[in-house]
């Protein structure tokens, strides 16, 4: 059992009241253990989830295979719901059924039944999102959830239920305090959500031996890119391709870079490992592609002829595919960037890549406790050579300026985080304005 709570808590009457207590009730930020959530999960009679499991996995790609998952399940007529994290505006996004955020009036009610239900039992922040999600699923009587690891996997709060498939997308360096130091032992992490004879998506063109192994180890179906299954560009969009089987041909998502195409193709796969449980024809599949949406990836917009780009690429290996899927854009006369991060990354691996590029630099900070420091954003910045570099207080002051100085014709990228992408769109007002065209 976890450790008392301190306080009895009230009865909260908004949502933000009850997201304010679930910060503070457990000692930890981070605290890695699926007991405490077991424990809740049993006193809410959910321990075993009614309705089939998907969970993502990976260091990049998590939050597109969730988006391109939902809408494909969607299309195909099931009851769907989605659990992602973190969240760009608001914290509803991060639990969404039929394609739909759950509203305020709704997570109150779930919070409240996790109060009352809980005990003794501390929850963090994430571990009670996750609770929220698993019981408002119920509820709602979904047919299948896809679920995202929030860090790692193994100890993940999704974790704590088995999945009927699992995907895991990308493994590469990032949160290395938790997770270890090296792609071998993140990876080992990561393929803790495998479970024996059960599907295991494996999306990583080159995965470490330590999730193999973990695969065998536990007796997973493994589906491996570039030997189970594969993808390559079409005019039309993507060919998928199975071993002894025609290749087809789908719409690629309307969101993101080439690497979507990849994302895309693990979907498929997630998909046709589940059919006996979970039908979905061809149709469904091409719809659900073509639907899927997720603002903040690859994410392109024009202001007044200026052409803004956003994403939250917030480790090195994020940043390289950033800086390919720019590289295949046309030329603009001049980039200015808007960057804020958090303290724990890699902030020169981050930013290396766009530092020959850019020629002003607005750095924000970030409105999170884990925030990096406007000194840490410069010392990075200057130790990459970078010139004409201006710190603002926050992301919106970042894009002001930015917005101000930026001319016709020029672009501005965005990038380094959640915590930059968000409330960077949030102030400039484009949560409905339509995408620039590929």
């Amino acid at each position: 059992m976890g450790s008392p709570s301190s306080a009895v808590a009230p009865r909260f009457e908004t949502l933000a009241e009850w997201l304010a207590w679930f910060e503070t009730l457990h000692p930890k930020k981070i605290d890695f253990s699926l007991e405490r959530i077991r424990d809740v999960l049993a006193a809410l009679e959910i321990a075993v989830p009614r309705y089939r499991v998907v969970t993502v996995g990976g260091t990049n790609g998590k939050g597109s295979c969730v988006a391109i998952l939902e809408s494909i399940y969607l299309c195909a007529g099931y009851r769907v719901g989605a659990f992602t994290s973190p969240h760009l505006w608001r914290f509803n996004e991060r639990i969404r059924f039929a394609g739909a955020d759950a509203s305020d009036a709704e997570l109150v009610g779930v919070f409240e039944r996790i109060e009352a239900a809980r005990g003794n039992v501390t929850l963090s922040y994430f571990e009670a999102s996750a609770v929220a999600a698993f019981l408002y699923f119920a509820m709602q009587d979904v047919d299948v959830a896809i679920l995202e690891v929030g860090m790692g996997g193994r100890l993940d709060a999704v974790n704590v239920y088995d999945a009927d498939a699992a995907l895991i997308v990308s493994v590469d360096l990032d949160h290395k305090d938790y997770l270890g130091p090296d792609r071998e032992a993140i990876g080992r992490e990561k393929a803790g959500i495998l479970r024996g004879d059960r599907p295991a998506i494996i999306a990583d063109a080159d995965p470490p031996r330590s999730v193999l192994a973990a695969a065998r180890e536990r007796g997973a179906r493994v589906h491996r890119l570039g030997r189970d299954f594969g993808v390559e560009a079409h005019a039309d969009g993507l060919v998928y391709r199975r071993p002894g089987a025609a290749p087809r041909i789908f719409p690629r998502p309307p969101f993101g870079a080439m690497i979507q195409l990849v994302n895309a193709a693990a979907c498929i796969t997630v998909v046709e490992s589940l059919e006996d449980v979970l039908a979905v024809d061809d149709a469904a599949i091409a719809a659900g592609l073509a639907a899927a949406n997720l603002s903040g990836r690859f994410d392109r917009r024009v202001i007044d002829e200026v052409e803004w780009l956003f994403d939250v690429a917030h480790n090195p290996a994020a940043a390289a595919r950033l800086r390919m899927a720019i590289d295949a854009l046309p030329r603009k006369p001049r980039t200015l960037a808007v960057f804020g991060a958090m303290t724990d990354k890699d902030l020169v691996g981050v930013l290396r890549p766009f530092v020959a590029d850019v020629g002003e630099w607005h750095v924000g900070a970030v409105a999170s406790e884990r925030g990096a420091e406007l000194s840490q954003l410069c010392d990075a910045l200057a130790e990459l050579g970078a010139s004409r570099v201006e710190q603002h207080v926050d992301i919106a002051s970042a894009c002001i300026a930015a917005r101000a100085r930026a001319l016709p014709g020029e672009r501005v990228l965005v990038f380094g985080s959640f915590y930059t992408v968000g409330p960077a769109i949030a102030a400039l007002q484009l949560y409905c304005a339509p995408r620039s065209a590929e």
